[in-house]
């Protein structure tokens, strides 16, 4: 077990760099990456560092120079032998070859590329613009390294004791929580806390604490690197990123329409069982399923990612229902800004009318708020995504309209596309 305290004393970013590896990124975004690389690989999109805690001034805090060293360095990494025979050879969601030869012949060669940064009214300015397969996997590691770089700004001013005392707290709070989840009888969770987790090093702490403290309720994690170092199961689907990138593609208000479900159309030619989980939410829940061709209903289940959980998935299991169904043999997978009485709750109401599962985020690997003498390190909402797509922007309305993004008149073009009404807007926890 990694002495926490005496590693960030003694830190030195190029014996320990923030992200080590082209696979300490998630898994959903190298299922993407196949798909768009195989469906859409002459699209050009931008994609954008977005900070939505704007009070939490990053470039007042996060020296520049050390910035673009740690992204310099990003830039310098490649797949090693190890990690290529795992993603060709090991077996992921039942399945051994999930990624085609093609594909990683492509993967193996590959180094990211170049980056954009400027410093505007105490933030920074990130974009990555390209081939869409190519810039798409800047979006974990650009958000790991700022993330971390926050955290190492105001660590620094800790002295060794202090340190100390700060993960001892912070490993009692998360062990707390994990004693309180295997009270939950039946339940499945994953870590999802790779694109806000306060270190890499922690959150492989926190994976092996779940490993100790849940045992197989823990169902394994989003992170490439961790599983195949910890010898457990890559977790993971697709993101909003699909239907908000093939939206903008479209020419006519018609074509629009019919884009999300073209997305599940050529996810549907590549996957099945598990991995095909449907994320309504990117244009609105209730009127992406109104409008969903049959055969999405057969799918294995659904992922809630904004607004009120539970109403989503009591919108899920109608149409389950009314779709001939049986909800109880449907997955939702539970995602947004879950903590540990948010799990219980949902787990309570929804345990034996669907199958449920959580992938806990930003307060598994995050959770270090009141642990110092202020709130400095505390969680806040950093995201990084695509925001044009071939010159053209794209749109997210979401179920939460604090979570909207795209140009006005865009927005409301699509709210009257996707039938999207009134909304009741949520505050952004992470």
């Amino acid at each position: 077990m990694v002495d926490l305290a005496t590693r960030v004393w003694n830190h030195r970013w190029k014996i320990d760099p923030i992200v080590r590896s082209l696979i300490d990124t998630d898994f959903y975004k190298l299922l993407m990456c196949q798909s768009i690389f195989r469906n859409r690989r002459d699209t050009t999109v931008e994609f954008s560092l977005i900070n939505r805690s704007p009070k939490i001034r990053l470039a007042d805090l996060v020296d520049e120079g050390e910035l673009r060293e740690q992204l310099d360095h990003v830039r310098s990494l490649s797949l090693s032998r190890g990690e290529s025979t795992w993603l060709r050879g090991n077996m992921f969601y039942g399945k051994r070859q999930m990624f085609r030869p093609d594909f990683m012949e492509w993967f193996e060669g590959f180094r990211l590329p170049p980056y954009h940064l400027e410093k505007r009214d105490g933030q920074y300015e990130l974009t990555f613009e390209g081939a869409w397969h190519e810039v798409m996997l800047w979006e974990i590691p650009a958000l790991a390294v700022l993330m971390e770089l926050r955290g190492r700004a105001v660590l620094q001013k800790l002295g060794r004791f202090e340190l100390e005392v700060l993960y001892a707290r912070a490993m009692t709070k998360l062990w707390e929580k994990i004693t309180r989840l295997r009270a939950i009888d039946g339940l499945r969770i994953a870590d999802f806390g790779t694109r806000r987790r306060h270190s890499f090093l922690w959150q492989d702490w926190s994976v092996q604490a779940m490993m100790e403290g849940l045992e197989n309720r823990f169902t394994g994690t989003s992170n490439c690197l961790i599983a195949q170092r910890r010898d457990i199961e890559a977790i993971g689907t697709n993101a909003h990123e699909l239907p908000m990138v093939y939206a903008a593609l479209a020419d006519s208000d018609a074509d629009l329409a019919r884009t999300p479900y073209q997305v599940m159309a050529d996810w549907q030619d590549e996957h099945d069982g598990n991995l095909r989980i449907i994320l309504p939410d990117t244009f609105g829940t209730e009127g992406f399923l109104k409008r969903a061709p049959d055969w999405l209903a057969s799918w294995t289940g659904i992922r809630v990612d904004s607004g009120d959980p539970a109403r989503a998935a009591e919108v899920a299991i109608k149409w389950w229902a009314e779709k001939g169904e049986d909800p109880r043999q449907k997955l939702v997978i539970f995602s947004d800004g879950l903590d540990v009485g948010k799990i219980e709750d949902l787990h309570r109401q929804f345990a034996g009318r669907i199958k449920v599962s959580f992938g806990w985020g930003t307060m598994l690997t995050n959770d270090f708020s009141g642990l110092a003498d202020s709130d400095a390190l505390a969680p806040f909402s950093l995201v990084c995504k695509a925001v044009a797509a071939n010159g053209r922007p794209t749109v997210k309305l979401s179920d939460n309209p604090n979570k909207a993004m795209g140009p006005s008149d865009q927005i409301e073009r699509y709210k009257r596309v996707f039938g999207v009404g009134a909304q009741q807007g949520q505050d952004l926890l992470v």
